[in-house]
């Protein structure tokens, strides 16, 4: 049924991930699909950085949040699915969105929390991928 299935996942909090990870194991199971795991890294303005980070700042940040994209494939998702780690940098919705599209994915799945008022006026970053993927969505309720 489906041949490229996208998690994503934020490496800061289990409450973000641990549900959709079980979803999209047994779907890619029941697909015999691929697995890629993507995270994305908030953009952080270009004059923060410079201005309060130390020269390098940028570059440490990626090179540690691989690492723990890395470590999280390992830990959490079986060797023989072959999950392809993803790290993107900038907007979290449309860093799910391009690489979904880079790697012609026919499903995400993403993790979402209960809405509120404040989500209802401002549309979370689920709602985002949702109304703007080309593909199917599988939203995971936490």
């Amino acid at each position: 049924m489906y041949k490229n299935i996208l998690l994503s996942v934020d490496l800061n909090g289990e409450a973000s991930w641990s549900a959709p990870l079980e979803t999209a194991l047994a779907m890619c199971r029941n697909s015999d699909a691929k697995l890629h795991v993507v995270h994305v890294i908030a953009d952080v303005p270009e004059a923060v950085v410079t201005l309060y980070l130390p020269n390098g700042s940028t570059a440490k940040l990626i090179e540690r949040f691989t690492e723990m994209l890395n470590a999280f494939i390992d830990e959490h998702i079986p060797k023989e699915l072959g999950a392809v780690a993803h790290l993107r940098k900038g907007s979290v919705y449309m860093g799910i969105l391009e690489t979904a599209k880079a790697v012609n994915a026919d499903l995400i799945v993403i993790g979402s929390h209960r809405p509120t008022m404040g989500n209802f006026l401002l549309g979370p970053n689920a709602a985002r991928v949702v109304r703007h993927a080309e593909s199917s969505v599988f939203v995971v309720r936490s």
